[in-house]
């Protein structure tokens, strides 16, 4: 793709990484039969290529964000099966960061849309203040209607309906603390606990240290820790998500000091991207740039981290397990058969859903914002993995579990949930079947 950049926009290295990246874009159109938004609307400025225009257009004029770009920028779910697919190897993920950013700085969103995006960005990250909200949402969750009633406050109603009925109690496994392992160590390792997924579902990250544990690597669970920054990231919040990443990378270098380590072990892989992303996104802070460079090359998701365990066989189970590929371990991070390899090592059936490269509709706030073409996707997804008629369903990520979860009878687990199971632990508390296979 030409650009015409003068040589003074070229100057901001952010600028010039972008002009870099559209540079590689030939127009051949093979984002578009992979991209949902595309796919599910068809319109031609809500697939990669199209968006890629859009944002080159307002860079290269260095205009503000006008309702257009905006409208199709936040629709993008930043799902990244566009660059799976590109044969020309175009950087999407670092593209429309940047025109996130520029979004934010120059673009005054409506107020109703913009007090709602203030309220996740003082929410979510938090998990002391998402756990009264969830169960404030319990009792709001009959005005859902009415919400839905006026166009605006649709993400609130979505917020409300996915709410869960019930809030666990907190994990002892999020403390701060040592867990050492019960036969030789063979490994250290630090764990990411997250903010949403301690408080939505505190069993993982418990069910990942019993099993690594169990296998013999020490497992620290660093004291200062917190929001990995992908949800405000991907807002365009620059400063927010660089204030998350530089803390984190405070902690765990400090982890690095004390004592080693071999990973720092993720159970979410949408944190698992931004975080293996550090590196990058703290590249011209020359205090950090090195440390996080350093943490990005420790990051791994645990299904990465087990791969290289090599874990014994296991006998077959009789459980027939539909395994959901989150984009941001499949797309983001290019994780694609350990999951899978482990749980059929584990003794599991895998069956692998059509269209499993399609995203489940979920994406960090997605569903929440962008509530109807959400639904379209989570509605698809859920038919696409039925259709395998399995026993369970397995996924890396707690916005898939979620999500799906929310469609669907079928029992969803987390990928380690099942492992640590089969190599020792207890049951999923979700598998009424489990006891007695």
């Amino acid at each position: 793709m030409q650009t015409n950049f003068t040589a003074e926009q070229l100057a901001d290295p952010h600028v010039a990484e972008a002009e870099s990246i559209l540079r590689k874009c030939v127009h051949c159109g093979f984002c578009t039969a992979t991209c949902p938004t595309y796919v599910t609307l068809g319109n031609e400025l809500d697939s990669p290529r199209g968006r890629i225009y859009l944002i080159k257009d307002m860079l290269e004029n260095g205009r503000p964000a006008d309702e257009q770009i905006v409208t199709h920028i936040d629709r993008c779910l930043s799902c990244l099966a566009c660059t799976t697919t590109c044969p020309s190897g175009v950087d999407y993920m670092h593209l429309v960061d940047h025109a996130r950013i520029h979004i934010e700085k120059t673009y005054r969103r409506p107020l109703a849309n913009r007090l709602i995006r203030n309220m996740l960005a003082l929410v979510l990250p938090y998990p002391q203040r998402f756990r009264l909200a969830l169960k404030a949402a319990r009792l709001g969750r009959p005005l859902a209607g009415l919400f839905d009633a006026v166009t605006p406050l649709k993400p609130l109603a979505a917020m409300l309906r996915l709410a869960p009925k019930s809030v666990p109690e907190p994990s002892v496994f999020a403390r701060p603390a040592i867990h050492t392992p019960q036969q030789i160590r063979r490994g250290r390792v630090a764990i990411l606990t997250g903010c949403a997924q301690p408080v939505l579902d505190p069993g993982i990250n418990a069910a990942t240290i019993s099993l690594l544990t169990r296998l013999g690597v020490e497992v620290v669970v660093p004291a200062g820790e917190g929001c990995c920054g992908a949800l405000v990231h991907h807002m365009g919040r620059e400063a927010q998500a660089l204030e998350s990443a530089r803390r984190n990378v405070d902690v765990w270098m400090r982890a690095i000091e004390e004592g080693g380590l071999d990973a720092i072990i993720v159970t979410t892989s949408g944190c698992g991207t931004t975080i293996k992303d550090y590196g990058h996104m703290l590249r011209l802070d020359p205090a950090y740039a090195e440390k996080a460079g350093k943490v990005s090359a420790l990051a791994k998701d645990i299904t990465e981290y087990l791969a290289t365990l090599d874990l014994p066989a296991q006998a077959p189970r009789g459980l027939t397990v539909a395994y959901h590929s989150a984009c941001s371990l499949q797309h983001g991070q290019k994780v694609t058969l350990a999951p899978k390899l482990l749980l059929k090592a584990a003794g599991f059936t895998v069956k692998d859903p059509p269209e499993g490269h399609l995203c489940c509709g979920s994406a960090g706030t997605y569903n929440i914002m962008q509530p109807e073409i959400s639904a379209r996707l989570k509605a698809r997804k859920v038919r696409n993995i039925e259709s395998t008629r399995p026993d369970v369903i397995a996924a890396g990520n707690i916005g898939c579990l979620t999500q799906i979860g929310s469609a669907t009878g079928i029992p969803m687990v987390h990928t380690v949930e099942l492992l640590d199971w089969a190599y020792g632990g207890p049951p999923p508390r979700i598998l009424p079947l489990a006891a007695s296979v």
